[in-house]
């Protein structure tokens, strides 16, 4: 397993007539690049699923949010509905997780419709019992011992973790980062590229150090620029 808790036991010790209280530690380990997503199995607004099955062939994007009927949240979940078409067109499944109910999660998507004009489209995990919040260690006990920060995770076919990112319950993500990001990923997934600071879809990218400049013209028929030895740019390849 990619999430692993120790624990040992709590207990009182008497030695020679001294009581020692030993006390519980437990160690989590934190999901990391690379990692095999844990599998659940859970109840959403759309029904019930298996995450492995429901992502299929496509991406993913599991997002956390801290609670049901709360305002940085509401403005969230409407974006990502907003959202819908840009992810399709890019295959990448979207859905959100917090430890409410599936109740209170059916009640609150009224308003998320209302206020940002849109459908939901995509499904709500109920997690009430923190079984995914804990899989993927969504509650930070230093920001709050009950809700979970805003974790996301991008997802790929293979079901490894290509991206992770925290923000705090007070600040909203930024959507198009993600997008950005995904693009970035699927586009250096396929080719021996990297992406630059600030990269968006359509402009040059990196010659990874892998290619050899003896090579790069046979792979990159599009040409390249050879900054330095070591920084070699060439137009996006799939453009």
């Amino acid at each position: 397993m990619s999430l692993v808790l120790f624990i040992s036991t709590c207990k009182l010790a008497d030695t020679r007539n001294k009581t020692y209280l030993i006390h519980k530690t437990i160690t989590t380990m934190s999901l990391r690049l690379g990692d095999i997503a844990p599998d659940f199995t859970a109840d959403t607004t759309q029904g019930t699923i298996n995450f492995h099955e429901w992502i299929g062939d496509s991406w993913a994007l599991l997002f956390s949010h801290p609670a049901d009927f709360t305002p940085v949240c509401t403005t969230e979940l409407g974006k990502t509905a907003l959202l819908n078409g840009e992810f399709t067109k890019r295959g990448v499944k979207t859905i959100a997780v917090s430890v409410d109910d599936l109740a209170s999660h059916n009640k609150w998507i009224p308003d998320i419709e209302e206020v940002n004009g849109v459908t939901m489209n995509f499904p709500i995990i109920a997690d009430e019992n923190r079984t995914v919040a804990t899989l993927y260690d969504m509650i930070h006990p230093n920001a709050s011992e009950k809700a979970t920060v805003r974790s996301v995770f991008i997802i790929g076919p293979d079901k490894k973790i290509k991206l992770t990112l925290t923000y705090p319950a007070s600040t909203g993500r930024n959507f198009q980062e993600i997008l950005r990001v995904i693009d970035s990923l699927q586009l250096t997934a396929n080719y021996q590229v990297a992406t630059p600071a600030d990269w968006k879809e359509g402009e040059d990218v990196i010659i990874t150090p892998a290619v050899k400049t003896e090579d790069a013209a046979a792979k990159f028929p599009k040409g390249f620029t050879i900054v330095k030895p070591y920084l070699r740019t060439t137009p996006q390849p799939n453009k």
